[in-house]
């Protein structure tokens, strides 16, 4: 399911709204607005601010005219955690927006912060819609998605094998539309992904995340290297890395005692792997997650150009979540 847009489709409008906790439907929103500014004056000033970073009086500051009338983007995260005070600057802004300015607010959704909600909605924001897609049917109509916004045609069998191999990570999915359209000529079938993705990625990728959450190094290492030998994308593994670690932080900050089918509608989890992840984070700490997360997100931007040597990353990255893994 593609984010969806209210009110109005002009990302240069004064307000974007972006509503639900989905990473890459939001980031896509936000690189949408900051697109569309530079695009109008290559020289846009963006400002990325997270929720604490906003106080109050800051937001005029950074919306008060300019000597050289540049345009400007101002994204603020989080924006349901912003403080009361801060909350009545954003709201009397959206009364009177500033011209040249696009102002971008990231809200959860939810009853926190709903008053600022409420009043950007009030105030004709255009929203962008960025739920969790927790149901297969929805991954399967994102997978529908990404195949047509790339030009390209991929059968309903090519799209079900996709969902089926590489799980629920939207970036990951994402990623493997692009590597099939990058790589396979005319329409992409169940026999391609079979080809690419099939077993392989699910036995590579999520094996050597599996292995390295339960802090057997030595095998995860032994996984990798063949799972880079056969082809697998980098950035499936970082991917598959990311979500190994995050799955053991969501599961260790959730309600002592819940059952599990509770805690696979709260956390977007299948039941299954409720159970699973429970086994790994065996020998976990919050300090070990901190770590393993500093780990992921270093290695993901090796993999993505910014280091030279990408292998010796994931490496690395594995060496310190296996010993993470071992941190209680």
């Amino acid at each position: 399911m593609a984010a969806r847009k209210k009110t109005t489709e002009d990302p240069l409008a004064p307000v974007t709204l972006t509503v639900g906790q989905e990473e890459l439907l939001i980031d896509r929103a936000v690189q949408q607005v900051v697109a569309a500014a530079r695009a109008a004056d290559a020289d846009t000033d963006v400002r990325d601010l997270a929720s604490g970073e906003l106080q109050p009086g800051t937001l005029a500051e950074l919306t008060s005219p300019s000597l050289f009338a540049e345009r400007k983007v101002v994204v603020v995260r989080a924006a349901q955690d912003l403080s009361a005070d801060t909350v009545k600057d954003v709201k009397a802004y959206l009364g009177a927006p500033a011209e040249e300015i696009t102002l971008v607010l990231v809200h959860a959704g939810g009853a926190k912060g709903k008053a600022l909600l409420d009043a950007a909605r009030k105030s004709g924001a255009r929203e962008v819609e960025c739920p969790k897609m927790t149901k297969p049917a929805d991954r399967l109509a994102f997978v529908r998605g990404e195949f047509r916004t790339l030009g390209r045609s991929a059968t309903p069998e090519a799209c079900q094998a996709l969902v089926d191999a590489i799980g629920s990570d939207l970036r990951e999915l994402a990623s493997a539309c692009a590597q099939l359209t990058a790589d396979v000529e005319g329409t992409i079938d169940d026999a391609v992904v079979g080809r690419y993705y099939t077993g392989r990625a699910e036995a590579s990728s999520f094996t050597v995340a599996d292995r390295a959450v339960e802090g057997r190094a030595a095998e995860a290492l032994e996984t990798l290297r063949w799972a880079l030998a056969t082809g697998v994308a980098p950035v499936l593994i970082t991917s598959a890395l990311a979500q190994g670690v995050r799955s053991i932080g969501k599961l260790a900050s959730a309600p002592r005692g819940a059952r599990p089918g509770d805690l696979a509608r709260e956390l977007g989890m299948p039941p299954w792997k409720i159970d699973r992840v429970r086994q790994q984070m065996r020998g976990w700490s919050a300090d070990g997650v901190a770590t393993a997360l500093r780990a992921v997100a270093e290695a993901d931007a090796a993999v993505k150009g910014a280091a030279s040597d990408p292998e010796y990353a994931l490496e690395r990255a594995v060496v310190t979540i296996a010993g993470a893994a071992r941190s209680r």
